[in-house]
């Protein structure tokens, strides 16, 4: 018999019999390894595991573990949940059902308007376990465009994917869809249901079971506001029982842990209807966590060399012309503003208003590095249905630093902004970071690919001079720069991106920004913006959520409640609130009027850090009840011991963030 060899991304080699596919090879590896074998990448592309491998080829299997891995898991049971769907609601149409992250979605249209029932989910969820447990094989098949639109001839979502396809006109959702070429690739599960999709798949459905559907959502036909409304049930999909039930673990902490929620509570802000959509009031609790975070901000900055500046919060068209934002980011930003001298914007962004600054007169070598500091407001335009609390909002607040510098200063201006983030991040208490190089979206971009190239490898040097291990993110930088995305995991193991460093040869130019070098000439500075919050809102509700309303000492809106046990005690109390008012600290006092274990249970619901309660004995003795968050009640505490000891606390946490 005839035999091929298959190199491994080891650089070892297997030889198979001629025909063999990647089960064929995962097989020969060892049980372990097929039973956890979902697809394979051979010579670089995703395959399912019956495609005939070649002679040469390079393979590497793909196991249910795995990033890659989970995706198909999660793509072949969006699949199966629109089977369930199909044969549960006769006449339903079905639109797109891609893999996400942490689980899977799919998009429906029931006849006569009906829409999705908590009831509905457990029977779309057993028919979904009845399909899977009959081991129904996901067969591939690839058809020319007319053939397809005879096979989804009912289904006129499917139809327009089809069309775009075939016209040229598919976007990457498409793409992600059917793929790309002559022919559309389909998938059947049944001789009755039919999907298109690009593929892989897992070789049948008995290779999932560990999912849950999660909940159903409106979702506009490609998110287009005046298209069809559809219906959109999430789910998500793992490779094992016990990775399934951490999740929704995860899920349940997440949702106590909603800074929505919380914000509510702990009346910290609120986000009024009279206002619209993405836009937040802040009370006065949530106001002094901010101007701690602010003030902090401010703090650093000044001792880090920085200089304060103030722009206003729109500008004339011209200036986003130049800047390139009206090109390539209109889409992002307010509709403009027609005025008797001009058409006006609110800014998307800082920098343009920087840059006429560093222009507003001549510069010398010797100001160089010029860095510039704001806590700007700034405008964006998102869609409604992207909004999500401060993580996701319309008017927010930057934390914004541009800093201009000649190429010799270029790596130790990065190198030091490497630092700053971390020890800012530190500060409010993150510890696991991940860091992630952008690089040119090759569609949307200004500037020579040489001064990209340029402005790349800056940041990947300055990546590896700290020793800093980094993924990539190909694509993802701005219009103007690469950058550096700095992630931080919080409390519960979620992974946010913060704080941002992106090098940027382009707007020095466009703005025609120079400075007078050593020798008389006149030099182009490169010019770095830096986000270290990214935003004060999103960094708030981040913080919000990784303490669980719980702040720290330092950043609690209040840190203390006094509570007379009777109206006998006001007296003293008031004095205890005095004391510790005038050594700076935020305390309230509640009177008797309630019941004492009424309002305790208030104020730890409050999640203030200490509950102090006075009664006969203190008021003679001149001590507390002390009730710390979290800890053992203790009796008899001299007042002025407690105060020693909430100075150290403080002056401690204070010394961390430094």
């Amino acid at each position: 018999m005839a035999e091929i060899t298959i190199q491994l991304p080891d650089g070892s080699q297997r030889t198979l019999p001629e025909g063999a596919t990647a089960t064929t090879l995962a097989e020969s590896i060892g049980s372990r390894l097929a039973k956890a074998a979902v697809a394979a990448v051979v010579d670089g592309d995703e395959v399912d595991l019956n495609v005939p491998l070649h002679n040469g080829s390079t393979v590497a299997i793909v196991t249910n573990n795995s990033e890659e891995g989970r995706h198909v898991l999660r793509h072949s049971t969006a699949h199966v949940m629109a089977q369930a769907v199909t044969q549960l609601f006769p006449g339903a149409k079905f639109s797109i059902g891609p893999a996400i992250a942490d689980g899977f979605y799919y998009d429906f249209e029931l006849p006569g308007g009906r829409t999705f029932s908590e009831n509905d989910l457990e029977a779309i969820e057993a028919r979904m376990r009845e399909i899977i447990k009959a081991d129904q094989p996901f067969v591939r098949d690839e058809v020319p465009a007319a053939k397809a639109l005879e096979i989804f001839a009912d289904q006129p979502y499917k139809c327009e994917i089809i069309q775009r396809v075939s016209s040229g006109a598919a976007d990457g959702e498409d793409a992600g869809e059917v793929g790309g070429g002559e022919t559309i690739s389909v998938y059947r599960n049944t001789p009755e249901f039919v999907d298109l999709c690009r593929g892989p798949h897992v070789p049948s459905t008995s290779k999932l079971g560990h999912f849950k559907l999660m909940k159903v959502a409106g979702a506009y036909w490609r998110g287009n506001e005046k298209g069809p409304m559809l219906q959109r049930i999430y789910g998500t999909a793992w490779a094992s029982k016990d990775e399934l039930a951490e999740h929704l673990h995860r899920l349940e902490e997440a949702e106590k842990r909603d800074h929505r929620k919380l914000a509510t509570e702990l009346d910290l802000l609120s986000f009024p209807t009279e206002l619209g959509g993405g836009l937040a009031v802040w009370h006065p609790k949530g106001a002094i966590v901010r101007k701690l975070m602010e003030d902090y901000s401010r703090q650093r900055h000044q001792d880090g060399g920085y200089q304060f500046v103030f722009t206003p919060h729109l500008a004339n068209a011209k200036l986003f012309e130049t800047s390139g934002h009206l090109e390539w980011y209109k889409d992002g930003m307010y509709p403009p503003m027609e005025m008797d001298n001009g058409v006006y914007y609110p800014k998307p962004m800082n920098c343009p208003m920087h840059c006429l600054i560093f222009r507003s007169r001549q510069r010398s070598y010797r100001e160089l590095p010029l860095r510039l500091f704001e806590l700007g407001n700034v405008y964006r335009y998102e869609r409604a249905g992207t909004l999500h609390g401060l993580l996701r909002i319309r008017g927010f607040t930057q934390d914004d630093s541009h800093i201009y510098c000649t190429e010799d200063q270029l790596q130790d201006e990065i190198g030091s902004l490497l630092d700053f983030v971390i020890s800012v991040l530190r500060a409010f208490g993150f510890d696991d970071f991940q860091f992630f190089l952008s690089t040119k979206d090759p569609e949307k971009y200004v500037g020579s690919d040489e001064i990209w190239d340029k402005a790349t490898e800056a940041l990947r040097v300055a990546l590896e001079r700290h020793g800093l291990e980094y993924g990539v993110k190909e694509g993802d930088a701005a219009f103007y720069g690469p950058k550096i995305d700095i992630n931080v995991k919080d409390a519960i193991g979620r992974s946010w991106q913060l704080s941002t460093i992106q090098c940027d040869f382009n707007l020095p130019d466009r703005f025609e920004l120079e400075y007078v070098a050593p020798d008389g000439s006149r030099q182009r500075p490169i010019m770095l913006h830096r986000a270290l919050f990214g935003s004060v809102e999103r960094f708030f509700g981040v913080l919000v959520e990784h303490y669980a309303g719980a702040f720290p000492m330092w950043m609690a809106p209040l840190q203390a409640r006094v509570l007379p046990v009777a109206s006998a005690h006001q007296e003293y109390a008031e004095k205890v609130v005095s004391r510790l008012e005038a050594e700076g600290f935020r305390v309230d006092l509640v009177d008797a009027t309630d019941q004492l274990g009424k309002r305790i249970r208030a104020a730890k619901l409050e999640k203030i850090p200490y509950v102090l309660v006075v009664g006969d004995d203190d008021v003679d003795a001149s001590t507390l009840g002390v009730n710390p968050r979290g800890g053992d009640v203790e009796r008899n505490v001299p007042l002025e011991d407690f105060v020693g000891r909430l100075r150290a606390e403080v002056g401690e946490q204070l010394a961390a963030t430094r």
